[in-house]
C-alpha cells in the first residue's frame, strides 16, 4: 500500500527498521552490512532498502532532517507498513565534556523545543521516552563491542540555525547532546504502542574544537551502524 511518500508495499518493509537522517546513509548501511537486499523507496529521494543481516530480515531507510519528517516517515512505518520496531543511527552535537567525537549516545530521552506533541491533545508537558527493551539490548552490544558509549536524555531542537541557543542551558541540565528527531520518533512510537530507540554517533561538539567531514558522517559510523543491525536481530 503506497503512500504519498513511500511506494513499496505493504510486506516490502521488516518488522525492525533502522533509519538515517541522510537518505546515502541508510543505502551506505544496505550496501555494506545486508546481503539479498532489495530497494523498496526511492520516493523524494529518500532511499529504503531491505535485506538480510546475518539471515534475519532487516530494513533501512532514510527519514530526512527533522522532528516534521521523521514525524511523516515513522508514522507511516508504524501505521501503514506494520513495522514494530524503529532505531534510529543518526548523529548529534555533543554538550557535556564527558561525551567526544566518535562516542555512542543512546537517547534515553529527549528535551524539545518542538510543538509536534500538540497534536496528541495530552494535558501538561509529555515526556518522550525510548522502549527499555530495545536500550537493554543495545547497550549490551556496545559493552561487547568495547566502544566508548552514554546513556541518558539529547535535547531535539527545531531549529539548527537559531537566534537564541538553549544548548548552555540544557548542558546544565545534563543533556547529553542535541539533534533535531528523536521526539516525534517515540511519540509516534508510544501512540501507536510500537517500539523505537535513537542511537547517535557524536558527529561534532558544542563546547570543544572537535568535528567530522560530511563524508565521515555518511560512511564513518560503523560501530553505531553495528551496534543497531546487532541489536534489530534480537527482536
Amino acid at each position: 500500500m503506497a503512500t504519498p511518500h513511500n511506494s513499496a508495499e505493504k510486506g516490502d518493509f521488516a518488522k525492525t527498521v533502522l533509519m538515517s537522517g541522510d537518505p546515502l546513509r541508510a543505502k551506505f548501511i544496505a550496501e555494506n552490512f545486508l546481503t539479498d537486499v532489495k530497494c523498496v523507496n526511492e520516493v523524494r529521494g529518500m532511499l529504503g532498502f531491505t535485506g538480510k543481516y546475518q539471515g534475519k530480515d532487516v530494513s533501512v531507510m532514510g527519514h530526512g532532517m527533522g522532528i516534521a519528517s521523521i514525524g511523516i516517515y515513522t508514522y507511516e512505518l508504524f501505521n501503514f507498513y506494520d513495522v514494530d520496531n524503529i532505531i534510529r543511527v543518526g548523529s548529534a552535537g555533543g554538550l557535556q565534556d564527558k561525551v567526544n567525537v566518535m562516542d555512542i549516545i543512546f537517547a534515553q530521552g529527549a528535551h524539545t523545543d518542538s510543538n509536534y506533541g500538540f497534536q496528541f491533545g495530552l494535558p501538561g508537558t509529555f515526556a518522550p521516552t525510548c522502549s527499555y527493551s530495545i536500550l537493554e539490548k543495545a547497550v549490551a552490544v556496545a559493552k561487547e563491542k568495547g566502544v566508548t558509549y552514554h546513556v541518558g536524555d539529547v535535547l531535539s531542537t527545531d531549529a539548527f540555525y537559531k537566534k537564541c541557543n538553549e544548548s548552555e542551558l540544557y548542558r546544565k541540565m545534563g543533556a547529553l547532546a542535541v539533534e533535531m528527531e528523536t521526539p516525534a520518533l517515540y511519540m509516534n512510537a508510544a501512540e501507536a504502542g510500537k517500539n523505537a530507540l535513537t542511537i547517535l554517533t557524536c558527529s561534532d561538539h558544542l563546547f570543544k574544537d572537535q568535528d567530522t567531514t560530511s563524508k565521515q558522517r555518511e560512511t564513518g559510523f560503523t560501530d553505531m551502524m553495528e551496534i543497531a543491525l546487532k541489536t534489530a536481530i534480537q527482536l
